[in-house]
């Protein structure tokens, strides 16, 4: 077998960075079955971040293999390498559910948590109730630090249907934004085919916006394969869903989908709007090394 070094060398010959030869001797690691994933932990993250690029250079590395994993697998690097540090972030639609109960497989003590607008539908908060029934887990609840009576007083009533983007923005961008300053990855239920801006995300990915790891073990799965699971499993999920509703967010922005219409278009009716905010790509921004540069001089 050639020597990893020997399969680097002309990379190296040629100038490129430490970290991009690194990278590459991590997918070869990973190719070979010389090393496990969990084996590429939070720990080295960190360190990528104090050396500049080189972060997005390790990610890279296994970016390319977890493309070929299945969802248990990339869960399972997900809690292997971030333990408590990493949680799944989830609103309880139908591909959430079946990340939740692939998750009770992998890792009993994983952490949960959802955005609670407190304008949510009562078949979502029933449906919470039963979560942490079955699964023996505590759902982590974030709210906004505007209460919808604050809100409604310094925005205008029904902000919602002039404005959903603010709407968005104070009851669950800046909550997920806070929430996710705890952590070190989140863990998310999205698909590529759900919207356009979902369309070019990977299963292992860095989180420009958010400044952390994004992990989406079903980004490649269809609808389909999702309820397959669900029925398959026996997976609890929102009453809702009998009832046209294949999209669920808050009761002023979320309708029943007519015959023919797309899955998402109950959701912001009467608006050019398909994504929270959650989820849009930031295509430019702070690098993993600016803010670990930021950091130092904070502490420093």
């Amino acid at each position: 077998m050639i020597e990893l070094q020997d399969q680097v060398q002309n990379q190296s010959e040629i100038g490129l960075p430490v970290g991009i030869r690194q990278a590459r001797i991590d997918q070869i690691q990973l190719e070979q079955g010389k090393i496990h994933e969990g084996q590429i932990h939070e720990g080295q993250i960190h360190e990528a971040q104090v050396h500049g690029d080189r972060i997005t250079d390790r990610i890279a590395a296994v970016q390319v293999a977890a493309e070929s994993w299945s969802p248990q697998r990339v869960l399972s690097f997900a809690f292997d390498t971030f333990g408590d540090r990493v949680a799944i972030s989830s609103a309880f639609g139908a591909e959430g559910m079946a990340l939740i109960d692939m998750a009770s497989h992998v890792h009993q003590d994983f952490r949960l948590f959802t955005i609670d607008t407190e304008f949510l539908f009562p078949e979502t908060y029933n449906l919470m109730e039963r979560i942490e029934e079955k699964y023996g887990i505590t759902i982590e609840r974030v709210y906004s630090a505007v209460s919808p009576e604050e809100q409604a007083r310094t925005q205008g009533e029904a902000l919602w249907t002039r404005d959903p983007d603010l709407c968005c923005s104070l009851r669950k961008v800046e909550p997920l934004r806070r929430k996710l300053n705890e952590l070190s990855a989140w863990i998310t239920s999205i698909r590529r085919d759900q919207t356009s801006a979902r369309s070019s995300a990977h299963k292992i990915e860095w989180d420009a916006k958010f400044g952390l790891l994004k992990i989406n073990p079903i980004v490649d799965w269809t609808s389909k394969q999702v309820w397959r699971y669900i029925h398959d499993h026996d997976v609890p999920y929102n009453a809702l869903h009998n009832q046209d509703y294949p999209s669920i967010g808050c009761t002023h922005c979320t309708r029943a989908v007519r015959p023919g219409e797309d899955p998402r278009a109950g959701r912001w009716p009467g608006f050019a709007k398909t994504e929270c905010g959650l989820h849009l790509i930031q295509p430019a921004g702070p690098s993993p090394a600016d803010g670990a540069s930021k950091a130092a001089k904070v502490g420093g």
